[in-house]
């Protein structure tokens, strides 16, 4: 049953619990999906078979940025590395489109400070969370 409370194109509480998972690494072993990206719900899907095994949701903040809200995995299929994968090719093909995001999901924010090959594509005007870079050296 679906709470009304809850942002459309959401996993409900009771189908997610919060993601602690590898980011990269020998020991994730590899799971196949595809990325759907349903712009009518606001999500991009990681789709395997025919379920929906894990999502990222997300506003339309005009024509050229996106507000990524939160990233959910049904609790079987943690601990794979779908969450990493799935923020990378969401990040990737925000980057085709030429869009920027804000970032208030912790998961996005985690990956982009694990990742600053991305924050390019932070909107310097609406940054959301900003990732911790380590420091340059001068």
């Amino acid at each position: 049953m679906t709470d009304p409370s809850e942002p459309k194109g959401t996993l409900g509480q009771d189908q997610t619990v919060p993601i602690d998972e590898p980011t990269d690494g020998p020991d994730v072993p590899a799971f196949d999906f595809e990325v759907v990206n349903d712009g009518q719900a606001g999500i991009y899907a990681a789709i395997a078979g025919d379920r929906e095994v894990a999502g990222l949701t997300y506003d339309v903040a005009g024509d050229d940025r996106l507000v990524l809200r939160a990233t959910s995995v049904f609790p079987e299929f943690r601990k794979r590395g779908i969450a990493t994968e799935l923020i990378r090719r969401v990040l990737d093909d925000i980057r085709e489109q030429g869009k920027t995001v804000t970032t208030m999901c912790p998961i996005v924010h985690t990956f982009m400070t694990n990742n600053p090959e991305y924050t390019d594509l932070i909107d310097p005007e609406h940054p959301g969370l900003t990732p911790v870079l380590p420091a340059q050296k001068i």
